[in-house]
């Protein structure tokens, strides 16, 4: 009988890197928040995906980067907890992105745990510069496992990535329901999901100053009422979320409610409001009220 394998993988990278949208195409199913801004990932969240009788456990995790804002630091704590958690790393490096930034995530790893290099957006690049991308970091084939290459507007296949993974992970049973695809409470994923609203509706200015808050889930037999709260820095920003005679908000939360009642298949009530904390992002009270959890 062959023994299955089941395991922790961090997918870990640079903002944008294309981790979130990764993970929803493996697990065919929209579940995690994907922007074309950077650092929309705040929280490590595990996405479950089945191979055949192996089980890999994903870990989202934000952006690796620098800075001295406070809930980046939280971000940048989070990923670095997953790096020194898992059975293996995925790292994605984008192939336009420079080599020094891959040479980065080798400083930061600092139990070496073995990873996979992941070369994303490959449809951006012709044929020759991903040979020339890909010839660059075989410099560094010391270090990493396998150096793959994805393309998921391209249509490609997810086996070979997934074959690649299980190699590397420990003989074990499955450690989750084979059934489910995140360990995620919904009110997680309603929150995100009303958050990359904001993100695609707003201008760039606002959404690094605005989380949501869900304060109330009725599951009624036809239709799940959803309450929730966005939570800006400063005035000014709360008017251009509501919009001229409330446009905005009535924007997002059509957006949102859409993305929900795709993954719950039934129908949503979203009732959003706009509330101003005056610099939650840099205080660590307000940020652990908003279940950002420092150690």
């Amino acid at each position: 009988m062959k023994k299955t394998r089941c395991g922790f993988v961090a997918t870990v990278g640079r903002p944008n890197a294309g981790k979130s949208s990764l993970l929803n195409w493996l697990v065919g199913e929209k579940i995690t928040m994907v922007s074309h801004k950077a650092n929309a990932t705040r929280k490590r969240a595990n996405v479950i995906v089945m191979h055949e009788e192996d089980q890999i456990v994903f870990v989202d995790t934000p952006g690796i980067h620098e800075t001295e804002k406070l809930i980046n630091q939280f971000m940048l704590e989070e990923a670095l907890k997953a790096i020194g958690d898992c059975d293996l790393i995925l790292y994605l490096a984008p192939v336009t992105d420079k080599v020094e930034y891959y040479k980065s995530f080798l400083e930061k790893n600092k139990k070496n745990t073995p990873h996979i290099l992941l070369l994303t957006k490959t449809d951006f690049v012709t044929k020759g510069e991903l040979l020339a991308k890909i010839e660059e970091y075989q410099a560094f084939d010391e270090y990493y496992k396998a150096l793959l290459t994805v393309s998921i507007k391209k249509g490609a296949k997810q086996n070979l990535l997934l074959d690649e993974i299980v190699k590397y992970l420990p003989s074990s049973p499955p450690l989750f329901d084979t059934e489910i695809i995140t360990t995620t409470h919904l009110r997680e994923i309603y929150k995100e999901f009303i958050r990359e609203s904001v993100f695609d509706n707003i201008s760039d200015e606002i959404p690094y100053e605005a989380d949501v808050v869900v304060e109330k889930v009725e599951e009624k037999p036809h239709i799940d009422v959803i309450k929730a709260k966005i939570v800006v820095e400063k005035q000014s920003q709360k008017g251009m979320i509501i919009g001229k005679n409330g446009e905005a908000i009535k924007r997002i939360g059509l957006h949102a409610r859409k993305k929900i009642e795709k993954l719950t298949e039934k129908k949503v009530y979203l009732e959003l409001f706009v509330v101003v904390k005056k610099g939650w992002s840099k205080n660590k009270k307000s940020l652990k009220e908003m279940g950002y959890n420092f150690d």
